[in-house]
C-alpha cells in the first residue's frame, strides 16, 4: 500500500489536504491530510469516499458520438483518432463559413487547479474563439470589498482564535466552508460567542450562540442599520477612523439618517430592539470578526450589499485589534505567474465576450456570428447555469456542436455529438490555491487515467496539433508548466518553503507584519466614500425579484458541490429536490408535507418533494443542491427558476433574486 499526497479539486474555499492510498494502481481510501494547516486531517463527507468518485461504474472511459437525438443520452464508442478528427474537420468549416469567434469554449470551476483550470485559454486564444466571461459565482462579492478595501489582503484565518465575536454572515459553513469550524470551535473554547446571519435556520445555525433571519436581499440594510446605532450613541472608534478610514462622516451625515432602526426593521423583517442590540454588542466586543459567504452577493444589489457589509469593521476599529476585521476570501492568484499557462500573448486580436450567465440567451440569438459550436470542459451549464430551459433548448439546436469533456454523463453530456473522457484529479498534475486560506500545494498523478481518459491540458495539446498549431507551447506537459512556474517564483511565492511544495507537501504563502492595517487603496485609508464609484458611498439598494409570492433560496447541500457528486449513490440516495416551506404558508396553500408540489415563475416550473419546516420563514421557500434531472421528480431542475439578470457591479449571476410562486402538483 502506497500512501500519496494530493489536494481536493473542487470549488470550495477549503482546497483540502488529501492523503490517498493506492494499491495495485487504484484508490482504495482517501483521508484527511493532519498536516495541511488549515484543513487539518478533516475532510467534508463528499471527498471521505472520494475514490467512489474515481473509480465509479458510471465514469467515461472512451470518446462516444452521438448516435440518438440530443438529450437522449444515445452514443456509440469512437477511438481518439476519430473524436479528434470528428471536431477539427466541423470546426474548420464553422471557421471557414462563419469565422472562428462562432466557437465558444465553456468553462468554470470544476477543478480549481491552476493548470488544468485554464488548459484552455492558450488554445481558444490561438484559435480566436469567443472569450467567455467566467462570472458565475460571486464577482459581485469582490467589487463590494474593492469598493471599500481596494486591493487590502485577507485575513488569515487564525485571526479567529483571538475574536470575542464572530459573525459568519451569509456562510453556511457545514456546507460551504467546514474546516473554518476547526478555529471556530477554538475561540469559542476561549469564550467567543458565534452569529449566523441567514435568510433561513440552515444546519449552521446549532453551531452559534444567535440566529439572526432576514429577509432575502436585505442584508445591505441590516449593515446600515447598525451603522446608525454606532453613530448615534458614538459607538464608533474615533481614533481608528481618523487615521484610517475616509467618508465615514460623509456617510453619516447623507445616508444614516435613513436607515433608523424602525426603517430598517421594516425591510429586513427585524424587531427594531434586535438591529439594535446587534449594533451594540458588535461595537462593544474587544475583537469582532465578520466571515462573509456568496449567497448575498447573488442578488441584483450583491456589490452593494458587500460594500455596506464592510464598512462595520473600519467604523468600530476591527482591523487593529488582534482577532477583529473581515474575511471575504483571500486573493492569492499574485503568487503565481499564471500567464505562462493562460498565454494572453496568443490573442491576434479582440474576439468578442460572452457572459456565461447569459448562455441560453446566446444560444437562442442568431449573432453575428452565432455560436455554431460550444465546447465545455470541467463545467456541467446544462443543470448550473440560470434559465435552464433556454440553456436547454440552446443545447438542443440540430446545428449546434457540442463537444463535452467529462467523467459522467452528465446533463450537458447528454446534449454533445461528442464526448471525451475526463480524468479525475488522482489522475493528472497540477497545482492548487485557496481562496478560503494562504495554503498552496503541488499534486502530481497518483495513479493512471482510468480507462482512456485524460487531462484537460492532454486534449487541448491534441486539439492544438489537429488544427494545425504550430506553438512549441502546446508540446509540453502539465508537470512542464509547472516547473516552469516554480523555476521563476514570484516574490511572494518566493518566501515559501519551496522544495516542501515541489515535494508536494502542503505550505503556507507568509504575511508581512502589520499587514491588517496596510489599506491597499488609492488614498492609502479604508475607503467608505469612493468618489471612483458610480455611488460614491454605500447605500440599500432593493433586490429586483420576480412577481411572484415567495422567495427562493437555492441554498448548497452539503452532499453536492454544485452539480458535482450526482454521480455518488451513497450522496444522493436520500431526500433529493425537496422543497422547504414554513407551515403557515402551507396551511395556506393547502399543501402537506411530503406532497410533490411544483414551484413555478415566468421561466419555467419545477417538481419538488415537499418539506413543511419551521426552519424557514415565511414568505420564502428553499430549495438545496443542484441535482441532474435523472435525480429530479419532473423534468426539470431549480434553475429552470433563475434568471440571467446580472449583479449591480461585477456581471454576476442572481441565483437567489428568485420569487415563485407553488401548488400543488397535478396528479396523474
Amino acid at each position: 500500500m502506497e500512501v500519496v499526497r494530493s489536494v481536493c479539486p473542487y470549488d470550495c474555499p477549503d482546497a483540502c489536504g488529501l492523503l490517498v492510498l493506492v494499491k495495485a494502481g487504484k484508490v482504495v481510501k482517501v483521508q484527511g491530510d493532519p498536516d495541511h494547516t488549515f484543513t487539518r486531517g478533516t475532510l467534508c463527507p463528499k471527498m471521505a469516499h472520494y475514490e467512489r468518485t474515481v473509480h465509479s461504474p458510471q465514469r467515461l472511459t472512451t470518446p462516444l458520438r452521438r448516435r440518438g437525438a440530443k438529450g437522449s443520452g444515445s452514443f456509440a464508442p469512437v477511438s481518439w483518432d476519430e473524436a479528434i478528427a470528428s471536431i477539427t474537420t466541423k470546426w474548420q468549416a464553422i471557421i471557414e463559413q462563419h469565422g472562428p469567434e462562432a466557437i465558444l469554449p465553456y468553462s468554470y470551476a470544476g477543478t480549481m487547479g491552476l493548470v488544468q483550470r485554464n488548459a484552455g485559454h492558450p488554445f481558444f486564444y490561438s484559435l480566436g474563439a469567443s472569450q467567455l466571461e467566467r462570472t458565475i459565482c460571486s464577482p459581485a462579492k469582490g467589487c463590494g470589498w474593492s469598493a471599500v478595501m481596494g486591493q487590502t489582503m485577507a485575513l488569515h484565518t487564525r485571526e479567529i482564535h483571538a475574536s470575542d465575536l464572530i459573525i459568519l454572515w451569509g456562510l453556511h459553513a457545514l456546507a460551504t466552508n467546514l474546516h473554518i469550524m476547526h478555529d471556530i470551535r477554538i475561540a469559542r473554547k476561549q469564550g467567543a460567542r458565534v452569529w449566523l446571519i441567514d435568510t433561513y435556520e440552515n444546519p449552521t445555525a446549532r453551531a452559534a450562540d444567535w440566529l439572526i433571519v432576514v429577509r432575502p436581499g436585505t442584508d445591505g440594510a441590516l449593515a446600515l442599520g447598525m451603522l446608525h446605532v454606532i453613530a448615534r450613541e458614538n459607538l464608533a472608534d474615533q481614533d481608528f477612523v481618523n487615521r484610517y478610514v475616509q467618508g465615514y462622516e460623509e456617510l453619516k451625515a447623507t445616508v444614516l439618517p435613513e436607515y433608523t432602526p424602525a426603517a430598517v426593521s421594516r425591510i429586513t423583517g427585524l424587531a427594531a430592539a434586535d438591529i439594535e442590540e446587534l449594533a451594540r454588542l458588535y461595537a462593544s466586543a474587544r475583537a469582532p470578526y465578520i466571515q462573509l459567504g456568496s449567497g448575498l452577493s447573488r442578488y441584483s444589489n450583491g456589490a452593494m450589499t458587500v460594500r455596506a457589509i464592510v464598512c462595520l469593521p473600519a467604523v468600530v476599529g476591527a482591523w487593529a485589534k488582534p482577532g477583529g476585521g473581515l474575511f471575504a476570501g483571500t486573493s492569492t492568484g499574485a503568487a503565481f505567474d499564471t500567464q505562462g499557462v493562460t498565454r494572453e500573448d496568443f490573442i491576434k486580436k479582440p474576439a468578442r465576450i460572452i457572459n456565461m450567465n447569459q448562455l441560453g440567451q446566446v444560444l437562442n440569438e442568431t449573432g453575428k456570428p452565432p455560436v455554431m459550436s460550444l465546447y465545455v470542459y470541467h463545467s456541467n451549464p446544462a443543470a448550473i447555469a440560470p434559465d435552464q430551459n433556454q440553456v436547454l433548448a440552446g443545447l438542443a439546436r440540430e446545428d449546434l456542436f457540442t463537444v463535452v469533456h467529462e467523467r459522467f454523463l452528465t446533463d450537458t453530456a447528454n446534449y454533445a455529438d461528442i464526448v471525451l473522457p475526463a480524468t479525475t484529479s488522482l489522475e493528472h498534475s497540477d497545482i492548487y490555491r485557496s481562496y478560503g486560506h494562504y495554503g498552496v500545494q503541488r499534486a502530481r498523478a497518483v495513479i493512471p487515467a482510468v480507462g482512456q481518459a485524460k487531462s484537460n491540458w492532454e486534449v487541448f495539446c491534441l486539439l492544438a496539433a489537429a488544427m494545425g498549431l504550430q506553438q512549441s507551447f502546446f508540446a509540453q506537459s502539465a508537470d512542464d508548466l509547472i516547473d516552469s512556474m516554480l523555476a521563476r517564483p514570484t516574490a511572494w511565492l518566493a518566501g515559501t518553503p519551496l522544495a516542501a511544495l515541489q515535494a508536494g507537501f502542503p505550505v503556507e504563502l507568509p504575511l508581512p507584519a502589520g499587514y491588517k492595517t496596510e489599506f491597499k487603496t488609492p488614498s492609502g485609508k479604508i475607503e467608505i466614500l469612493n468618489t471612483s464609484q458610480a455611488e460614491p458611498l454605500p447605500r440599500y439598494t432593493k433586490p429586483h425579484g420576480d412577481k411572484a409570492g415567495f422567495w427562493l433560496i437555492n441554498a448548497p447541500d452539503p452532499r453536492l458541490l454544485n452539480s458535482s457528486f450526482n454521480e455518488r449513490e451513497d450522496l444522493t440516495r436520500n431526500g433529493k429536490m425537496r422543497l422547504k416551506m414554513n407551515p403557515a404558508d402551507a396551511g395556506g396553500q393547502g399543501l402537506r408535507d411530503g406532497q410533490l408540489v411544483v414551484a413555478y415563475n415566468e421561466r419555467g416550473e419545477v417538481a419538488f418533494t415537499l418539506e413543511v419546516s419551521s426552519a424557514v420563514p415565511a414568505g420564502v421557500v428553499v430549495g438545496e443542491g443542484v441535482w441532474w434531472l435523472q435525480h429530479v421528480p419532473g423534468s426539470r431542475s431549480v434553475n429552470a427558476l433563475t434568471s440571467q439578470r446580472l449583479t449591480d457591479q461585477g456581471r454576476g449571476s442572481t441565483f437567489y433574486d428568485v420569487k415563485v410562486n407553488v401548488r400543488a402538483a397535478a396528479v396523474s
